[in-house]
């Protein structure tokens, strides 16, 4: 009972930091979708619910891991309960002004990220308590690359997916039918990426790590097979017999359920990524409380999981809708063909650093993404005033939740 009240700060601080990952990061997730009017706010939210947490319980104990044990060498507390623990709790104080940042930062409807200062705020009580000793530097280094190279990578794939696109169909004659005949292929490409990411090295809990390479790559590619079979046997007939096809050069219409379905995946992959800057403090001090030092390199309870995605669903619904605006039809103006590009790149990248354990910023792969679309869809028709307080708002984020 000494760790009581540890335990339930650790809880309620918990919940603030989700309540502000949902109102502000989780709104990154389906913001392209509402700003191309493919989905309305309120079918945003259910889908954007629904996905991130599925990803938050299947994924999110992987990186979890690496914000606990990765940034830190937990051995060398293992002979100072006291100390590990209250140290969890001075994280979880410290990231509370992180949450008060991402709230004034969504007030101000700008798209911020946590990790910068979760990392920071870990690394910060170890110096404090136990100086330089047990910081894993190289970890430290590939977080901090992954922060700059996140929205370089997840811009440059937007950029060919896009180009790709409009030389093989929008530029062409008769783009609605080459859309058209060409529809099974973008399926089979976002399934066969999405599905491959949720197998390989997957979650632990359905025992997807434990499924052969060979098997996931034969999963991958029977599932994304028959999924465009079935594009191409039943919903292309039905999408010719369409008059309004015609009404419809660019073809637009074609991607809107991709960029839904792309956004879902999006979503799934947040959920696995961001709910471990809510909770891996809390997972610390509530197996250290349950079962001593001994419970500091224990897994991750679903139930952390699912508590975490609890309060980042309840900010994304109360406030969710400012930071939306903003990506969606600040920076630039989408439709559901560059919104599809956006989505399924960025999901890509973070799907990707998932599978690494490595907690990059969602904010960032998306913002990158939009504004590459942008600049090449409208020859650099950006809001730079707009991007500039974004960038202004990141590089401010370390110092102000310090």
């Amino acid at each position: 009972m000494e760790y009581l009240w540890i335990v339930i700060a650790g809880f309620l601080f918990s919940f603030f930091l989700s309540f502000s990952i949902g109102a502000n990061d989780t709104a990154n997730s389906f913001g392209t979708s509402v700003g191309s009017k493919v989905l309305s706010l309120r079918k945003a939210y259910i889908l954007a619910i629904i996905f991130e947490t599925c990803g938050a319980i299947l994924l999110g104990s992987k990186v979890t891991d690496t914000m606990r044990s990765g940034v830190i060498d937990a051995a060398v507390y293992n002979q100072s309960e006291k100390a590990y623990i209250s140290g969890q709790l001075a994280t979880k104080l410290y990231i509370s002004g992180c949450g008060v940042w991402m709230m004034l930062a969504t007030l101000f409807k700008l798209p911020v990220s946590t990790t910068h200062s979760m990392v920071g705020a870990t690394l910060g009580y170890s110096i404090v308590l136990r100086h330089f000793q047990g910081v894993r530097w190289l970890n430290i280094g590939y977080i901090v690359a992954s922060w700059f190279l996140s929205p370089i990578l997840s811009g440059l794939i937007t950029t060919v997916f896009y180009m790709t696109i409009n030389a093989s169909i929008l530029k062409r004659d008769q783009a609605a039918m080459r859309g058209l005949n060409l529809l099974p292929y973008f399926y089979f490409f976002t399934f066969l990426i999405n599905i491959f990411s949720v197998f390989y090295d997957g979650s632990a809990i359905l025992k997807f790590n434990e499924i052969p390479f060979w098997a996931i790559c034969l999963v991958s590619v029977v599932f994304s097979f028959l999924t465009a079979l079935a594009v191409r046997i039943t919903v292309v007939p039905k999408l010719r017999r369409n008059p309004v096809d015609q009404e419809d050069p660019q073809c637009v219409k074609l991607f809107s359920f991709l960029q839904i379905l792309s956004a879902c995946f999006s979503g799934f992959a947040h959920g696995g990524n961001d709910v471990s800057n809510s909770i891996a403090p809390l997972v610390t001090i509530w197996n250290m409380y349950a079962k001593g030092p001994a419970g500091i390199e224990d897994g991750v309870p679903i139930w952390l999981l699912a508590y975490g995605s609890a309060g980042m669903s309840i900010g994304l619904w109360l406030l969710g809708h400012r930071v939306i605006r903003t990506v969606g039809e600040g920076l630039t103006e989408l439709n559901a063909i560059s919104g599809f590009c956006v989505e399924l790149a960025a999901a890509f990248t973070v799907l990707f650093a998932s599978k690494l354990g490595l907690p990059i910023s969602t904010t960032h792969c998306k913002i990158g993404s939009v504004v590459a679309v942008g600049y090449i869809r409208f020859a650099r028709k950006v809001n730079l005033t707009l991007f500039r307080n974004i960038i202004l708002s990141w590089v401010v984020t370390l110092p102000a939740t310090g």
